[in-house]
């Protein structure tokens, strides 16, 4: 027999040609063999009687039994060749498996029919070679979802046949498997970019750890290789699922390679095969999609065993972590600068803050519902959302004690008051409301009359204001000199004064 065996593909493939009418020089040049070891096997074949139709069928264990005998004490047996593919998906599963733990562990399996170190990574490094080069970068389970829209958009039409505007593809994947979720969205402005990330981490029912944008403006603000700025509301959104956002370099195509073929297959797989429908709206679109997207992560790999979904629900899925039990809300952070008035303006509305922080920078987050207002990071405000454009919203704990005392009252409130002392003090201030050219003075001055009924007690205030209104002068400056003056506390002040009746005279009655 030939010092070194044949291989078994070999084998069977010269028990196949002896039936042959080939001499045996031209099926060594056939099979890469020299005469004499074709002769030799040829002799072994024969004496073992294995017919071609039995070689076919017999397992490569048996068949080489038969041939070549059992093996001779002392003879190394026939080496196991490593599992590439095996060895790929661990690599993947835990950052902290290397290949020399792949190693010990497949020749702890195998024994003496392992390979050497040498040549397991040798027969994985070949192997991994073969993968399409932008697969060959190292994804750990769960670790990496990358994000991006596609360069290609699909037309939404009108009723009447026209174009309404052309739909983005939100397009995500998973580094590890692959998984891929893809949607039409309206824009790629930073509401439709938020919500598609959410729909995209609720399709996936876990987060990952890194989320790896492709530097999209939306999302961040100025992009660098090292210290990029990311949007507000994007870090939000990552603070919410328990991620963190760190994008591609600029100009590293490489970075995200996974999301661009991901890209590149729902373009091929899904856009492809919609190019002659026509959608009339994004639900109508998104429902075309969805179908297509789950044949896409369904179909098995070319060079690995599985599927994205399988390699998913293997890998990915038990690496990540939960979804919170509330989705994000979408919310816009904007920095203002508090006005003299104590308000920061959102959206034409101005919404009041403590006015101890006028001119200082404050950050507005606003949501549908709310608009909350943070100073060095601590809220310092919170209030009801409106769309009344030109308005403002005031709470009383963040104005002046001053302002605040004024705008706790309204006329309806400063007349009970002032009848609630009195018919005459009711009268004043009543009088005080309408005289002045502006509700503003008349406000002022009757807060004036608040500052003389805590001076001298409602009951003296209540007998000025009666002189004042005999007198014809029911104003603040009227009741303040009689009360000054002790006029009040004269008897023959106090009593009624006898007026003659004319028509030029007014009475009490005149200012209810």
């Amino acid at each position: 027999m030939p010092n070194e065996r044949i291989s078994m593909s070999k084998l069977k493939q010269l028990i196949a040609l002896q039936t042959s009418n080939l001499s045996v020089r031209a099926m060594g040049r056939a099979l890469g063999l020299s005469v004499g070891a074709v002769s030799k096997y040829l002799r072994a074949v024969r004496a073992a009687g294995i017919s071609p139709e039995e070689a076919e069928t017999l397992p490569e264990t048996e068949l080489e039994r038969r041939v070549f005998g059992p093996t001779p004490p002392g003879k190394p047996p026939r080496r196991v060749a490593p599992d590439c593919a095996w060895i790929h998906t661990e690599l993947k599963r835990h950052r902290h498996v290397t290949l020399q733990l792949l190693w010990e562990e497949y020749a702890e399996r195998h024994g003496a029919a392992a390979y050497r170190r040498s040549a397991f990574c040798e027969h994985y490094r070949r192997w991994e070679r073969r993968l399409k080069r932008s697969m060959r970068q190292r994804h750990f389970a769960g670790e990496k979802l990358f994000v991006d829209y596609a360069g290609r958009t699909v037309p939404i039409y009108g009723v009447h046949g026209e174009e309404s505007f052309r739909a983005q593809l939100f397009v995500s994947a998973l580094g590890a498997s692959g998984y891929a979720y893809a949607e039409a969205t309206r824009t790629q402005a930073l509401p439709d970019w938020l919500a598609s990330h959410v729909r995209a981490l609720e399709f996936y029912g876990a987060a990952p750890t890194i989320l790896v944008p492709d530097n999209p403006k939306v999302g961040v603000t100025r992009a660098d290789r090292y210290e990029p700025d990311l949007q507000r509301s994007y870090e939000e959104l990552a603070a919410h699922y328990g991620t963190v956002i760190i994008p591609a370099r600029p100009y590293r195509p490489k970075d995200k390679s996974r999301v661009e073929l991901s890209v590149l297959l729902v373009c091929r797989w899904i856009l492809a095969r919609l190019r002659h429908q026509r959608f009339f709206s994004l639900d109508e679109l998104n429902g075309a999609i969805r179908p297509l997207l789950t044949e896409m992560n369904d179909r098995p790999y070319q060079r690995l065993p599985g599927s994205r979904r399988s390699v998913f629900e293997a890998l990915d899925r038990p690496a990540m972590r939960a979804l919170p039990e509330a989705p994000y809300t979408f919310a816009e952070w904007r920095e203002r600068t508090v006005a003299f008035d104590y308000h920061v303006e959102v959206d034409r509305h101005y919404y009041s803050v403590p006015h101890a922080l006028v001119g200082h920078s404050v950050w507005a987050r606003f949501s549908a519902a709310t608009v909350e207002i943070f100073f060095r990071s601590q809220r310092v405000a919170a209030h009801v959302r409106s769309y009344q454009r030109g308005a403002h919203t005031t709470l009383p704990e963040h104005m002046p004690k001053a302002h605040r005392a004024h705008a706790e009252w309204s006329p309806r409130r400063l007349i009970q008051w002032g009848e609630s002392i009195g018919a005459h003090a009711g009268s004043v201030v009543a009088h005080l409301l309408h005289a002045k050219p502006h509700p503003e003075q008349g406000y002022r001055a009757c807060l004036g009359l608040l500052a003389l009924v805590r001076q001298y007690g409602e009951e003296r205030f209540e007998i000025a204001c009666r002189l004042a209104v005999h007198l014809g002068s029911p104003t603040r400056k009227s009741v303040k000199s009689i009360l000054e003056s002790g006029r009040d506390l004269r008897p023959q002040e106090s009593a009624e004064l006898a007026l003659p009746t004319h028509g030029n005279v007014r009475g009490p009655g005149y200012y209810h």
